[in-house]
Order: C-alpha cells, then structure tokens, then sequence
C-alpha cells in the first residue's frame, strides 16, 4: 500500500461517512414537518416517536465523521473546526437542542414526587416540537453550507511556518481571515442554494421513511402530499447546484503542490473519473424512482430504501469529486496556496496504515447497526404504542 493509495482510500471512507449522515438526516427532515405530517397531537407523537428511534443513528455518524476527518486529514479538523466554529457550533447546538427535546417533551406535568421530579418544567410539549423543527431545518442548513464550502471555498490562512518559528507568539498553524468565522459562508447564494437542497431532501426522505415506519393512513396521506410539495424544490435546487457545479472553475493543483484555478474542473473530474459519473446518475436515478414510486403507488410505503441508497451513491460520488484527481478539497479564497488537498493535510503514512487495519472492523460495525435498524422497525408504530412508558 503506498502513501498516496492511503490517503485516497482514508478520503473514500470520510465522503462515504458524509454520504450515510446526509441520508440519516431523514430524522432532521421528518422533525422539520411534524406538524403537518402529525396533524394533531397523537399523530404529531407518532412522527416524534418514529424519528426518535434514529436520532442517535445520526449524532453518532456525525461524531464519527468528525472523528475519522481528524485522524486522517487533521490539517482540516484544525481549520475547519477551529476557523469556523461560529458554524460548527450553531450545528452542535442544534443537534444538543434535539437531544434534549426527545427527552423532556413529554415529562411536562409529571408529579413533583418521584423518580422525574427534577424533570418538571414551564415548558409545553409543543415547545420542544418546535425546537425539534428548528434543528430539522437549521441542521441540514448549516450541514449542507459546510459540505458547499468544499467547492466554492472558505476564508482561512495557512501558515505551517509557525509550528518551527521560534519568534512566532502562537504555534498557530491555521486561522480564519476574518471575524465571521464560518457563517461569511452563509452569505455566498450558491452555498445557500446547495443548503437547502439538502434541506428539502432531507424533509423527503422524512416523508418517506415517516410513511414506511409508521402504520397510520392519515399520516401516509400527509405525507405523499408533503412529499410532492417537497420533492419540487429539492429538484429544483440541487439540478441549478450541478449545472453550476459543472461549470464553474475548480481548484486543481498540479506535481509540485502548487493550487491553481482550472476551467470547468469538476466537469473534467467526472469525465476522468468515469465510475464517479456512472455512480452519481444510478444515485440520482434511484432517488427519483423512490420518490416518483411512492407518489404514483398509494400502497407503496417502501421508497426510503432506493431513495436512501441513491443518496447515499449521489453524495458519495460528489464528495470524492471535490477531491480525487487532484483537485483541493478544501479551498482557500483568502489565500489560495492555503488551499486543503489529500497530499498537504493527511496524517503520516505510519497513521494512515495502522488506521487501515482498524478500518477493517468497520462491516462488522455496519452488521451491527443494520441488526439493530431490523430490531427496532421489526414492527411498525402504532398509536397503542405511544402510550408505553418507553415512548417519547
């Protein structure tokens, strides 16, 4: 295994992290509409109950993603993570907020003698919905701008030079060009136009995972109506994101590490890379067969899972896109030698390996989570169950 082997492969499993966190954001989509998909109260508890069974599925591939990025690429986690914290730390504290609106919503009113006096607070169960709405949409907001920076860039500066200054005041290795950071990238339309792309996506595949997961007509029949009214604009946005996408300059760098703008260089990556291309149209393809299915099929309930797998392929390839072939993944527009690639961020090659090794567990963990999924949906939620102790 050479060096350079490694550091595409650490950045094959990183985008293929990214890729499984944005289809597990269906949690954050179906949160986003539980008020028109519930309806009323019992039914805005069994979209909160369903969606609650996931949510730790989600927090845990967040942190794992952002573990795996700081072992292997740790140039990015210090810069990303330390530059732009104003960011990170709105989609951190969101995904607390849910955390404790799962918990909390429904011990209002409870006794104060007993096992959960200390739980007993001023505020409704509606309260927390709401709290759940807002992470359903700023999460994927925020999560969709980051992934965006990785083609149109970020305001940060590299200076290796400080770590072996001896006259520098702070080892500091990265920082950010300006007061923002992080959020100056909210500001950039084409980062909010592939934000909401994900946004949208996300409430579709709420939609349809709500309506596989929960035995209930009525909710169903919200949510294929949702579904269409959600599917639009997701279309809408990530099609002008691609084409924008394909045609705009990236940023490549060449032998001697030297970055520089290349005309429609995303477009030339995918012509290179042939199987990216091929992945992208087969996760694109299955997305819309999963949503088309489900609208046009009033007894089909199972289009999560073409859906889900297609994004998973559509996001995959688009990550990889913005990294192999020798393009920077994580451009500068401060300073654009400052610019992020696999050769100038990566851990040492004696990390890389070992981290391959372990790497190897890693289907077995997958068996784990895909036996545990088959445990909790082996029958679908009813509304007798939300009256169980173990409901939310």
């Amino acid at each position: 295994m050479t060096y350079s082997f490694l550091q595409h492969y650490w950045c094959f499993i990183v985008s293929l992290l990214g890729a499984i966190l944005v289809f597990l954001l269906f949690v954050q989509g179906a949160n986003s509409l539980v008020f028109s998909l519930g309806g009323n109260d019992e039914g805005r508890r069994l979209v909160v109950n369903s969606t609650g069974r996931k949510w730790e599925f989600t927090f845990t591939t967040l942190v794992t993603f952002g573990g795996a990025f700081f072992a292997s690429f740790p140039l990015f986690y210090s810069t990303s993570f330390g530059g732009a914290y104003w960011l990170w730390m709105l989609i951190l504290f969101t995904f607390v907020l849910q955390a404790v609106s799962y918990e909390f919503q429904n011990k209002i009113g409870r006794s104060t003698s007993g096992r959960f006096a200390w739980a007993k607070n001023i505020l409704s169960p509606k309260t927390f919905q709401c709290f759940l709405v807002l992470n359903g949409i700023l999460g994927p907001l925020l999560l969709g701008g980051a992934v965006a920076t990785f083609y149109e860039g970020s305001n940060f500066i590299v200076e290796k030079g400080n770590m072996i200054d001896a006259t520098a005041m702070t080892p500091i290795i990265s920082y950010w060009g300006n007061a923002s950071h992080g959020l100056d990238a909210l500001l950039n339309p084409w980062v909010l136009v592939f934000g909401f792309a994900v946004v949208f996506l996300a409430r579709v595949l709420g939609c349809l995972y709500v309506m596989n997961n929960v035995d209930d007509e009525e909710i169903r029949t919200r949510g294929r109506h949702s579904l269409l009214v959600n599917a639009v604009p997701f279309v809408i946005l990530f099609v002008a994101y691609l084409v924008h996408l394909l045609l705009k300059e990236g940023y490549a760098y060449n032998a001697e590490g030297i970055v520089f703008m290349e005309p429609l260089k995303y477009l030339n990556n995918f012509i290179d890379m042939w199987y990216l291309t091929i992945i992208l149209l087969i996760g694109v393809v299955l997305v819309l067969f999963g949503i088309g299915k489900t609208v046009m099929r009033k007894d089909y309930t199972g289009g999560i899972w073409p859906a889900g797998i297609g994004t998973v392929l559509t996001v995959l390839a688009l990550l990889l896109c913005s990294a192999w072939n020798m393009t920077a993944y994580y451009p500068s527009n401060a300073q654009l030698q400052s610019s992020l690639t696999l050769e100038n961020s990566c851990s040492s090659e004696f990390t890389l390996r070992t981290m391959f090794y372990v790497s190897l567990l890693v289907p077995f963990v997958l068996a784990y989570i895909v036996y545990c999924w088959r445990a909790i949906d082996k029958k679908k939620l009813t509304k007798e169950e939300i009256n169980s102790d173990h409901a939310y």
